[in-house]
């Protein structure tokens, strides 16, 4: 089972920073720095913002602040969890991930094309499967580690066994309806069925995921004078369209709690959903495929 960022805690070794926090430290400082009979007017000074030596402990404290900032934000850089960009191929490095190259660049073409390469999150993901990876026994982590790594172009991979010996990866395609191309199916079959990757007695089959269809129509009604704070129809279908991409997964359902809760939020009063009427259930080889969403 691979962890979930999100429940982590915040790291200690990131600092909260507050402004007015550092300027009155600074203050306290000179302050305390001061011969004991000119403190109280050195005090009364530092109260005036149009005093110069206020503004320069201003000026002091901002660099200070945006200095801690750049510490956090390195501190941030070495940790799997918030790593980013180039960042995150160093950190990948340690787990021996590399980033996958989608699709290649074509300096000739007009405009050129510039390299499309595996984004962070999926990085991120197959770093903590890296580990899974390394084992023998052919743990289904394992075999979800090596189908991401074989192409990527797997937007999501289901592993099952539904005999003693057989093991049957489904198959979700980041292109197009999700569905897998022969090519796309054929080139994993070929990474997992490397010696060195599974157990000599597994039988893999590599299998296109099916979508499970269906569409999404709702009423929204919303509180008197809410509709531009809430940000109308168009937020609600970005809520929308947020949540569906994130449970765009093989075996993963699309409850309509789920749905109501990308529609419902503050300034909206009701949600009368229409379609679909019952949650959305997923076998392990279907993913869920919204063919249209109608918001009224």
């Amino acid at each position: 089972m691979t962890i979930d960022f999100s429940t982590l805690p915040a790291p200690k070794l990131v600092e909260e920073i507050d402004f007015e926090t550092l300027l009155l430290q600074r203050k306290s400082r000179l302050i305390a720095a001061m011969p004991a009979e000119i403190r109280d007017q050195v005090a009364a000074t530092l109260e005036l913002e149009s005093e110069p030596l206020t503004i320069e402990l201003q000026e002091n404290a901002y660099t200070e602040m945006i200095l801690r900032q750049r510490i956090n934000e390195a501190a941030k850089a070495s940790l799997l969890a918030y790593a980013e960009g180039e960042d995150l191929d160093n950190r990948a490095a340690d787990y021996g991930v590399t980033r996958l190259l989608v699709t290649p660049a074509d300096p000739g073409a007009i405009p050129p094309i510039e390299a499309v390469w595996e984004n962070d999150t999926r990085l991120r993901y197959r770093c903590l499967l890296a580990l899974e990876g390394l084992s023998v026994a052919g743990s289904r982590a394992a075999y979800l580690f090596h189908t991401m790594t074989a192409s990527a172009n797997v937007l999501h991979a289901k592993v099952v066994s539904p005999a003693p010996g057989i093991v049957r990866v489904y198959i979700l395609d980041r292109r197009g309806s999700g569905v897998p191309d022969q090519a796309l199916l054929d080139t994993v079959r070929v990474y997992l069925s490397a010696e060195e990757r599974i157990p000599l007695c597994d039988t893999v089959e590599v299998v296109a995921g099916q979508p499970k269809t269906f569409t999404i129509a709702a009423a929204l009604q919303f509180e008197d004078g809410t509709t531009t704070a809430s940000g109308g129809l168009s937020a609600a279908q970005a809520r929308t369209d947020a949540m569906l991409t994130d449970r765009r997964k093989l075996g993963t359902p699309v409850p309509l709690s789920a749905i109501y809760g990308a529609l419902q939020t503050a300034g909206v009063l009701r949600v009368t959903l229409t379609s679909p009427l019952a949650d959305i259930e997923c076998a392990d080889g279907e993913f869920p495929h919204c063919l249209g969403i109608t918001l009224v």
